[in-house]
């Protein structure tokens, strides 16, 4: 390892190297093409920049000044890219290194004038980067390595174009260095394509998916998803979290959400410009923000300190998404914890999910409101502040309390004023989560009431239940067959529950315009599905068709037949076509006899 970089890492607090940077920094690799799969959060882009770090420098300590570039790095997202210039900058501090970057949203003539000043390492977004070779404002022709930071992503995104016209204006004899957290068969492919006979490396860590994340599955209810998600942010009180959703929609749904509830909270998705989710990132740096609500694709890559807690807000499309996700935690030998919220209706798939990621999850209800209570008297008791000794400055207020106010009152008053500076839990209904749900069990004796108003009046099931619920003091739970007919509906309501529906209505038995009338017995009617319109058999006409084997009888509906235009008086019949071209031809073959004219054909 070179002096400057083996110091860079000491000042950064490296006492040893991970294993994935131990495998791609090996003696023998020194010149090879890799294709290295490793776990995110593995230390894999200061273990690209220690393997490429001996191609670049070559025997010298320092790079000279920079004119052409001679490594490019290629990350799928703009946050990614500009977290791994952060990362090699400091890495090649010693080393005079010149790091600059493409990503797209940003200012383009900043970074035509950054690539003419001269740069020894360019990291780049695809798409921005093919822009810069067709517009000839990159120099490529002293490149001596270049590095695909989450190829699997980028193919995923739809950058194999670029990246396959990318790899072709490189030069041949560069170092192609491929790093994913999967080696699917389109990663094999094209490494097969651009690389030179590549050395394969995996990490021993690829095998047992992220031993420093623990999973827990969550069961809920289905109206209960997002009550949950505060009872778990509230539970684990992480310093940083990150909750995935699915779409830009349902990201700003649970951001004015949280936000609602006293959380600090930012949003991270596709819809905002790159100044916007700069700001965004800086917030959770440096704790402005506590909790970011995100999508996958903006939130590929990032690495944000003290993240201890990923919650899945939806589950994931699949499991390479799952193991992205949860990779944002338990980076660098911290623990985290990984929650997906389950409804009854995902439990298959998030069982699938997790078994094709080869993690195992622990499986429990939701954090009721008594539990994240209960989890907050205990930090309460385990903090620090009470070890702590009186302070000069502090006695004087602490006397004065303790002489106003009994102990009882002091404990209760901190309580209260603890509490304050919480959100409160949600209370959650029963998940369900062992079983489809339960049958409803038998109505028993009922009531029978006609309603005034029926198919005509535009009355529906759908419409009255919620109206007879609420003008009626009812549950649903009350409330038996419902049938419309055309001018009248019957409902049938629970006997024990019919004396709250009529106090509920009044004397004059009004439900919105429609008069309710209570039955003797139940109605003699069947739900059959409304007759639909048929044009009278007597004005019906058949038409039939000329293709008289093939072609069924065609009825002509329309009751008013055709009238003929009456001719005008002394208008000739018509003559048929074929007889006067007949008459005609006779008396042009007698002409031309006479004349002695040859007869026409």
């Amino acid at each position: 390892m070179k002096q400057a970089l083996a110091d860079a890492l000491k000042n950064r607090g490296y006492d040893k190297l991970t294993p994935v940077q131990e495998a791609v920094t090996e003696a023998e690799l020194g010149g090879a093409d890799l294709l290295v799969s490793a776990q995110t959060g593995s230390g894999k882009t200061v273990g690209f920049g220690l393997a490429i770090a001996p191609t670049l420098l070559g025997e010298a300590e320092k790079f000279d000044r920079a004119s052409a570039p001679l490594a490019l790095v290629i990350a799928p997202t703009r946050e990614l890219a500009l977290q791994v210039k952060r990362e090699l900058a400091w890495l090649y501090a010693n080393t005079g290194a010149e790091v600059a970057s493409c990503v797209g949203g940003m200012d383009m003539r900043d970074e035509r004038r950054a690539l003419t000043r001269g740069a020894h390492i360019v990291v780049a977004t695809p798409g921005r980067l093919r822009d810069h070779i067709m517009r000839r404002s990159i120099d490529m022709s002293a490149l001596r390595a270049v590095v695909l930071d989450e190829a699997d992503e980028m193919l995923d995104l739809g950058f194999r174009e670029d990246l396959e016209f990318i790899l072709g204006e490189a030069p041949k004899s560069r170092r192609t260095l491929m790093f994913s957290a999967t080696v699917p068969r389109s990663i094999a492919n094209l490494a097969k394509s651009y690389q030179n006979n590549a050395v394969r490396v995996s990490t021993v860590a690829e095998k047992s998916q992220h031993t420093d994340i623990s999973y827990r599955g969550m069961n809920v209810s289905n109206r209960d998803a997002e009550n949950a998600i505060i009872n778990v942010l509230r539970y684990y009180e992480a310093p940083n979290a990150l909750v995935f959703a699915n779409t830009r929609v349902m990201v700003n749904r649970l951001t004015t959400r949280l936000s609602n509830r006293g959380f600090s909270v930012v949003a991270l998705s596709g819809e905002l410009s790159q100044n916007e989710r700069t700001h965004a990132l800086q917030a959770m740096r440096d704790g402005r923000a506590r909790i970011c609500v995100a999508t996958d694709v903006a939130a590929r890559g990032i690495d944000l300190p003290n993240l201890d807690l990923v919650i899945h807000a939806e589950l994931p499309t699949g499991h390479e998404t799952l193991l992205h996700r949860s990779g944002r935690t338990g980076r660098a030998g911290r623990k985290g914890v990984s929650v997906l919220i389950v409804p009854p209706k995902s439990r298959r798939k998030a069982e699938r999910i997790l078994n094709s990621a080869k993690v195992t999850a622990e499986w429990s209800d939701a954090p009721s409101a008594d539990d994240v209570r209960s989890r907050d008297q205990e930090r309460l008791m385990e903090d620090a502040t009470w070890q702590q000794e009186i302070a000069k400055n502090e006695s004087a207020a602490v006397e004065k309390l303790t002489a106003a106010f009994t102990p009882e009152q002091l404990a209760a008053a901190y309580l209260r004023l603890y509490n304050t500076n919480h959100t409160a839990p949600e209370e959650l209904s029963a998940s369900n989560a062992d079983g489809p749900p339960k049958p409803r069990s038998a109505f028993g004796k009922s009531v029978w009431f006609s309603i005034s108003g029926g198919r005509k009046n535009k009355a529906e099931p759908r419409r009255l239940l919620p109206m007879l619920c609420k003008a009626g003091g009812l549950d649903k739970e009350d409330i038996g067959a419902i049938r419309v007919q055309d001018t009248e509906s019957f409902v049938e309501i629970r006997q024990a529950s019919v004396k709250t529906f009529l106090s509920s209505l009044g004397k004059k038995l009004r439900l919105e315009g429609g008069i309710v009338t209570q039955l003797d017995s139940p109605p003699s009617i069947a739900n059959s599905p409304r007759p639909k319109f048929e044009p009278r058999q007597k004005d019906r006409k058949p038409y039939k068709s000329k293709n008289k084997d093939t072609a069924p009888i065609q009825w002509n509906d329309d009751p008013k037949p055709r009238k003929k235009k009456p001719k005008k008086p002394g208008t000739p019949a018509p003559t048929p076509v074929g007889k006067a071209n007949s008459k005609k031809n006779k008396a042009r073959r007698a002409k031309e006899a006479a004349a002695g004219k040859p007869a026409k054909k």
